[in-house]
């Protein structure tokens, strides 16, 4: 029979798994206590960094319906609970491990879908979700700008033509007498 503590460790977890977008397992060997410290304050408010144990974690991930990372609990093993953008986690991950070599990502999942390392490290070189919309946003801007422009050439070209029109009867009114006023003259 578990015991109680365990069965609030797998709830817990379980419910992280839920709720949150995205987990990323890795290998924390070798890291000193305030360099995990460190680890979670660079994450913020992005991604929880827990330290666990690997049978509860398997027990918890596949009671959340997460089946496909159970080959990447073995050995020493943290798992990062990803709640806000997953780039920025990533990328928070990944330059962590650039200063402390022994952190080793070793893969995770992201709505539901299992990601490799090396998946994970694209990831990071995304650029983040706001730059990404203001991007796109920029691109719409530019096309509403252009078809605004499609659809007042043929106004304006109508506007110039007339005004020619206008210009050239006005030029032919003063050397030649108009139609009217030659037929009054007779």
């Amino acid at each position: 029979m578990a015991s109680p503590d365990k069965v609030d460790a797998v709830d817990e977890m379980r419910e992280k798994f839920r709720t949150s977008n995205g987990a990323v397992v890795t290998a924390y060997t070798g890291l000193t206590v305030a360099q995990l410290k460190e680890l979670r304050r660079s994450l913020g408010e992005n991604a929880q960094y827990r330290v666990v144990k690997n049978t509860l974690t398997k027990i918890a991930a596949n009671e959340a319906g997460i089946n496909q990372i159970d080959d990447l609990f073995t050995g020493s093993s943290a798992v990062a609970f990803v709640t806000g953008d997953p780039v920025e986690a990533a990328k928070g991950l990944r330059d962590f491990a650039k200063d402390n070599p022994a952190l080793v990502i070793k893969g995770g999942v992201l709505d539901g879908k299992a990601l490799s390392a090396d998946e994970i490290k694209k990831l990071a070189d995304l650029e983040s979700r706001e730059v990404l919309l203001s991007k796109l946003a920029g691109a719409m801007k530019g096309k509403q700008s252009q078809a605004a422009a499609l659809f007042q050439a043929p106004l304006s070209k109508f506007i110039r033509t007339a005004e020619a029109l206008r210009s050239k009867v006005e030029q032919g009114g003063a050397g030649e007498p108009a139609p009217a006023e030659a037929e009054a003259a007779e």
